[in-house]
């Protein structure tokens, strides 16, 4: 199963600016924000993540309760962290 997860963007990077460091479920990754041009993407906004990629600006109230959802969902969530882990835009 594939999962949308709500991420805290951190920075954006200054070399690369269709990039943002995300904060999700204790792990720091690269996410990619070009498909969110034009939505005034920066720290401290929380961004709806899929393989890698930013589908939708989203407010806190929205992330927590996505992030609440997706925790008592149990092993799919665990296997969506495992594999952000794992993965890594430079």
């Amino acid at each position: 199963m594939c999962l949308g997860i709500p991420g805290e963007v951190v920075e954006i990077l200054d070399d690369r600016p269709d990039l943002a460091r995300v904060a999700v479920g204790g792990v720091r990754r690269n996410v990619n924000i070009a498909l969110l041009d034009g939505e005034g993407v920066g720290p401290g906004d929380w961004i709806l993540i899929h393989v890698g990629f930013a589908l939708s600006k989203i407010d806190e109230a929205e992330a927590r309760a996505a992030l609440e959802f997706l925790e008592g969902i149990g092993q799919a969530y665990e296997d969506e962290i495992a594999a952000l882990r794992e993965s890594g835009i430079d």
